[in-house]
């Protein structure tokens, strides 16, 4: 089943962050993830959003996103993350709706 995860972000240091950014992808690919969403302006529906950027990922399950997350690659890329922001992270199991 699906995986998604959910980031908010608040990005304080753009120079480091951009490291981030510009290793992502590679650490990111190999696992079948999709970037599904990057927004720096989200429309709010309700309540409050307060972040400077939202990101929307897709894993194929939760155990291929987590072995992501604890890959070396994606560990030594995410210290820039660390270092240049702070954040909000969930991780949401697809849906599957029952059978009609």
């Amino acid at each position: 089943m699906p995986a998604f995860v959910v980031a908010k972000l608040t990005i304080t240091d753009p120079e480091t962050y951009a490291r981030y950014g510009a290793g992502f992808m590679a650490a990111f690919t190999p696992f079948g993830g999709k970037l599904l969403s990057v927004d720096e302006a989200p429309e709010v529906i309700e309540g409050e959003w307060r972040c400077t950027r939202t990101v929307l990922l897709e894993f194929p399950s939760k155990t291929v996103m987590k072995a992501w997350y604890a890959s070396p690659a994606y560990q030594d890329l995410v210290q820039h993350r660390f270092a240049a922001s702070t954040a909000d992270i969930v991780l949401l199991e697809g849906f599957a709706p029952p059978a009609a």
